[in-house]
């Protein structure tokens, strides 16, 4: 016989089966046993909690030719049937393929014949959102009023996608992740039913993976059991089958960009990258792990929602010390930005680096937040070393600081091309394209040290414009094209800590010329 899943093999089969979904059961069952059966409901939640299990199971019991206390029996003929897929009583349909005008049509035609046997013909339309809006106004009427011996189940992940007027008419039900602990207590059980050992480490790690899918368990678990083969899942052998990295991997790379040490960062993927470890997944976690992080600094003590070992707790209190908030909550913004990238990304470990990079270089960013982080950056600094930074001689201080606010020293001579550019700088401005002219109208004009022309920008964003090739070129064309020589040009942008006469000679004062514009 072929291998069976284990989320098949272990798929509940009574109402005491289902884990995690009480409040929904217990509904359910006092429904059947006090005989108040409506017809239609709608079953929504995220993937894997149990809907369309908790639908069939519902199906059944309806059915059910003895239900002991709101539960099918699964023994009776009519039980039996639906559990093997046979029942002409219970219809799925899958909305995702038949979702159109002419499938629900049919529906509305079938509806009018009663069960060949039982009380209630049972339509369990799985996918529900993926319904025409055309399909669904075909449904109405019979959603409103259908024959007493139907049931409608509408099973879907996206509520919001279902037209109010289908809500109106349906019993809601919301399916709820399912817990951690829930889902360890169910895997540890049929770990002892298929006589398997595990880690209790290991076992914890594969629901928290699920992320409240039992189902998505339960195939975790078997992609693990199925790598190891007969051996004993370690929380060590269940990373590496899942591609993920454990909490010692989350704290160097944490130590790394508090040094802003990027050296040591990129080290650490390049390790992930050889172990085959996969990036999407790690930067989720290492997330997780940042906003455990921030849970600790701000509550000033382990929360109860912390999931983790006593060892991995102490590495977090210690680590929360040597972090600030500021670069704490900055971390935590760039990598949950980096969780949604990396989901269409091509090139995923340019992007982790990247992230990693700018954690390690908040200079390279101009936001408040990367601000905060090279402000922390410097008083650290001078934290460690003020010594070296303060002059023991304070006139030697003076000194220096005279030096530094020294006026500029006019040039003895100007070459004479660097004259005729100046000379018809205007022109020169005036015959440029429009953004080009735009920028060039604020620019200062001086001379380099080696008699070369220099225009001083105050904006970042003019100076990196005309620091690009292609732009430079074509103002070098237009001196050349005015006074008949080429002109070496430099591009360069204002100290924003002293204006440009204290530190630069203005050419246009110098040279006398005409001032004329031509727009």
């Amino acid at each position: 016989m072929s291998y069976t899943a284990l989320y098949r093999k272990f798929r509940p089969r009574e109402f005491k089966d289902v884990k995690g979904q009480d409040a929904i059961v217990t509904t359910l069952k006092n429904q059947i046993e006090a005989d108040r059966i409506g017809h239609a409901y709608l079953f929504c939640g995220t993937r894997g909690t149990g809907k369309t299990t908790v639908a069939k199971i519902f199906a059944k019991a309806v059915n059910c030719e003895s239900p002991m206390g709101g539960s099918p029996c699964g023994t009776c003929a009519s039980c039996r049937a639906v559990a093997a897929g046979v029942s002409m009583n219970v219809i799925e349909i899958d909305a995702a393929s038949n979702n159109g005008v002419e499938n629900i049509r049919r529906i509305r035609e079938e509806v009018t014949y009663r069960p060949t046997e039982g009380k209630y013909k049972v339509y369990i339309i799985d996918e529900a959102h993926m319904i025409t809006v055309g399909a669904f106004n075909a449904l109405l009427k019979t959603l409103e009023e259908p024959p007493p011996y139907v049931i409608f189940i509408l099973a879907t992940t996206e509520a919001h996608k279902i037209p109010v007027t289908i809500l109106s008419r349906c019993q809601r039900y919301d399916f709820k992740r399912i817990s951690v602990d829930t889902i360890c207590e169910r895997l540890t059980e049929l770990l002892e039913k298929e006589q398997v050992s595990a880690e209790e480490r290991a076992v914890r790690y594969i629901a928290r993976a699920a992320d409240g899918a039992l189902r998505d368990a339960l195939s975790l678990l078997d992609q693990c059991m199925a790598f190891y083969l007969g051996q004993t899942l370690t929380y060590e052998r269940v990373l590496h089958v899942l591609g993920a990295a454990d909490t010692e991997t989350f704290s160097r790379l944490l130590r790394s960009t508090v040094a802003q040490d990027a050296a040591s960062a990129i080290d650490v993927v390049e390790e992930l990258i050889v172990n085959g470890r996969e990036l999407s997944q790690f930067t989720v976690d290492f997330t997780w792990y940042l906003r455990n992080l921030l849970l600790v600094k701000s509550l000033g003590e382990m929360p109860n929602s912390l999931d983790m070992s006593s060892e991995s707790m102490e590495r977090l209190l210690e680590e929360a010390d040597q972090i600030e908030d500021a670069s704490l909550i900055r971390c935590i913004h760039i990598f949950s930005g980096l969780s949604d990238q990396m989901k269409y990304a091509s090139q995923k470990r340019i992007l982790l680096e990247i992230a990693l990079i700018k954690l390690c270089r908040p200079q390279m960013e101009r936001d408040y937040a990367s601000l905060a982080a090279r402000i922390e950056q410097l008083e650290k600094r001078l934290e460690e070393g003020a010594g070296e930074y303060i002059p023991r001689n304070p006139s030697n201080a003076e000194i220096e600081l005279r030096k530094k606010d020294k006026p500029p020293e006019i040039p003895k001579a100007i070459p004479e091309d660097v004259m005729q550019a100046v000379k018809n700088w205007r022109k020169i401005v005036s015959s440029m394209p429009g953004l080009s002219r735009s920028y060039l109208i604020k620019a200062k004009l001086t001379l380099g040290a080696g008699n070369e022309l220099v225009l001083v920008f105050e904006d970042t964003m003019a100076s990196s414009y005309f620091k690009r090739e292609e732009e430079k070129k074509q103002l070098e064309d237009a001196i050349t094209e005015y006074i008949g020589r080429q002109v070496a040009v430099i591009i360069q942008e204002n100290d924003t800590n002293r204006a440009f006469e204290d530190s630069h000679v203005d050419l246009e004062k110098i040279i006398n010329m005409e001032i004329t514009y031509e727009d």
